[in-house]
């Protein structure tokens, strides 16, 4: 059976019913679009759109009309840029952009204040997106995948930021920023190309650093409280009567509006597991009510 396909401006069949149940969300995912409905736009009450794994290949500058949106899916598409209508999303506070074919963002992307969760992995990006640096409450970032080599020496003005996803990238040293993230709490810089590591004892909030599958041949020097993942690991945390070292989790949970930060950051029972794109993402978005 082919996934349905919708006519271009129109909602869904079944998109009345879903808004009927008064939670102002609407799931699209799974469904052949190359371009939103026209239709969607004029939601203007919509809170939570999933878009996620439909083969989108463009976004309409009307979606700026979603004045009220907090969630918005949009991962495994075909999108290779952004509108600056989405830019224009006051209430937003959760963004999907993972598994896409972004080079860059728009630079008005810093207007999104509310944002405390970005998953941008999975795309084409070389270059650290400036734009990000403005964005002082955002918590969650996920870069991995992508193609960076370095980060802006002005990354500690990302004051909110708790934890930075950054496994699979192209990174050979340490990024000297990094030091400066005083209160990062989740740190992941597995699958990159680095040699070796500082004193990470600057990091005073760190509390999981993972650096697995680098060519380095023993775990950096960190505080006691420091969760490690990566080549002589298990050996630290022998010393300091640790657990053994569990995989850490690649992506931060993605509802949170009932959660605590660092059931946020770590991810608990309420992630969203993305094994393959279309999957039903109501069951697995968590508890309901939006908290910002």
């Amino acid at each position: 059976m082919g996934i349905a396909e919708s006519t271009p401006d129109e909602l869904p069949s079944d998109a009345e019913e879903q808004l009927r149940s008064g939670e102002q969300q609407l799931e699209l995912s799974g469904r052949r679009l190359r371009r939103l409905p026209s239709a969607v736009c004029a939601l203007s009450r919509l809170q939570k759109l999933y878009v996620s794994g439909t083969g989108l290949r463009e976004l309409p500058e009307e979606i700026e009309e979603l004045r009220e949106l907090r969630i918005l899916a949009l991962d495994f598409n075909k999108l290779e840029r952004l509108p600056d209508g989405l830019c224009r999303l006051p209430r937003l506070t959760r963004l999907y952009l993972g598994s896409n074919r972004l080079l860059a963002l728009p630079a008005d992307f810093a207007q999104l204040q509310s944002l405390r969760c970005l998953w941008i992995e999975g795309n084409f990006l070389r270059r650290f997106p400036r734009p990000l640096l403005r964005l002082v409450a955002l918590q969650s970032l996920q870069m991995g995948d992508n193609r960076l080599r370095a980060l802006p020496a002005e990354l500690p003005r990302m004051t909110g930021l708790r934890g930075l996803w950054l496994y699979g990238n192209r990174f050979e040293e340490f990024p000297p920023a990094l030091l400066r993230m005083g209160r990062l709490h989740i740190l992941d810089l597995d699958r990159n190309r680095l040699g070796g590591f500082p004193d990470l004892h600057p990091l005073r909030a760190l509390r999981v650093f993972s650096y697995d599958h680098n060519p380095v041949t023993g775990p950096p020097r960190v505080a006691d409280t420091v969760f490690l993942v990566g080549e002589g690991a298990v050996e630290r945390m022998a010393e300091r009567d640790e657990p053994t070292p569990r995989p850490l989790p690649r992506r931060p949970a993605r509802a949170f509006e009932d959660e605590e930060e660092e059931d946020l950051l770590i991810g608990g029972a309420g992630s969203r597991a993305l094994g393959h794109p279309g999957g039903n993402l109501r069951a697995l978005e968590g508890p309901p009510g939006l908290g910002t």
